[in-house]
């Protein structure tokens, strides 16, 4: 990663309202706070790791901890056989194109390849996000009007 592209990340960052932005790939992990008044940026070189994460601080409560699953293990053995449909940017997920109008999809509903799955807002522009994949809607994992991070699950889908 070079300078121009985390220069991007952190104006991008700064103008998405996010509070701290934590990005780990392979060689290099970068923090980005931003604050009322500064944005402060810590990089890092690391040792090589496995895999690429990023993670960010919520801008909406976490959910409390008695929410979880009472067999995780059983639960991610039965989500194991689902692709997962993923936010590709940050900003606030809709289920809907307006207010007034249907969901997109609901649990049950059978998608094609190109269908559009839902929106996400980012900086006043309303993306659509398309399913790469045909199958069915097992679960919606985000609540309507929530806020969004990159890479965070949105939906399972049943491929079969």
């Amino acid at each position: 990663m070079d300078i121009k592209e985390i220069q991007n990340l952190i104006k991008f960052v700064a103008k998405s309202g996010a509070s701290e932005v934590k990005l780990e790939m392979e060689d290099i992990k970068i923090t980005i706070k931003t604050g009322s008044e500064k944005t402060e940026t810590t990089i890092v070189q690391a040792a090589p790791m496995a895999t690429m994460q990023q993670m960010a601080a919520p801008v909406a409560p976490a959910a409390a901890p008695e929410a979880a699953p009472v067999a995780p293990a059983a639960a991610s053995n039965d989500e194991d056989k689902y692709i997962t449909v993923k936010s590709p940017i940050i900003g606030t997920f809709y289920r809907k194109p307006s207010p007034d109008k249907a969901n997109f999809v609901e649990v049950g509903s059978e998608i094609n390849v190109g269908d559009t799955v839902c929106v996400i807002e980012a900086m006043k522009l309303f993306n659509e996000i398309e399913s790469e994949i045909s199958g069915k809607i097992v679960k919606v994992l985000v609540d309507d009007s929530s806020p969004v991070e990159f890479d965070q699950p949105l939906f399972l889908i049943d491929p079969s």
